[in-house]
């Protein structure tokens, strides 16, 4: 159904009766960057990591709270209508990023980014000649009062990173051991 039509967010529970919901997330990535909600009892590790991992932008297990469900919902939905809202394009090296239009663009090819990867690379451009820390990086993206573990970040870089490189920016983002990342030249290989 989500594949048919256009909305704000999708919420998916990874143990869907007729199909899994990670698979549901992997063929809605393939079309689509609307943002992902996983609402599940499923609260191992490995299945969080691996959500967040294939496309996700937040994960919420049951028993949950409805207010904390409803924070995690604003915090998502605020920070791809802020970048939408924005009428900013960024460039660095070979590396478009246009913000209204949602779009990022290596040499003129298009790369596909979730919501959550997008606003990483916004949040990096945006300060582009200085260290961001992932603290600073999780503001950014998902608000002052959303926990969101370090993983998580290291989960979205590590994909973002390999968009960029799949696409012949390798040096795109730049990791400052022990302070933080910053954006590199994006040259084109």
């Amino acid at each position: 159904v989500a594949m048919r039509g256009q909305f704000d967010l999708v919420v998916l529970d990874i143990g869907l009766t007729e199909m899994d919901g990670l698979e549901d997330c992997k063929a809605l990535r393939r079309t689509s960057d609307v943002p992902i909600l996983f609402l599940t009892a499923r609260d191992d590790k490995i299945d969080r990591v691996l959500g967040m991992e294939i496309g996700g932008d937040d994960y919420v297990t049951k028993p949950f709270s409805p207010r904390e469900w409803v924070a995690r919902i604003k915090a998502i939905l605020k920070r791809t209508i802020r970048v939408v809202a924005s009428d900013a394009t960024m460039q660095r090296g070979a590396l478009d990023l246009d913000v209204d239009r949602r779009l990022c663009r290596i040499a003129g090819a298009e790369v596909a980014l979730t919501a959550s990867e997008f606003s990483l690379l916004k949040a990096l451009m945006t300060r582009a000649d200085h260290v961001v820390s992932r603290a600073q990086l999780v503001d950014q993206v998902y608000g002052a009062n959303i926990h969101v573990s370090d993983r998580t970040i290291d989960s979205h870089i590590r994909n973002l990173r390999a968009k960029l490189s799949n696409a012949g920016c390798s040096d795109a983002i730049v990791t400052v051991h022990g302070v933080g990342l910053r954006m590199g030249s994006c040259s084109v290989e």
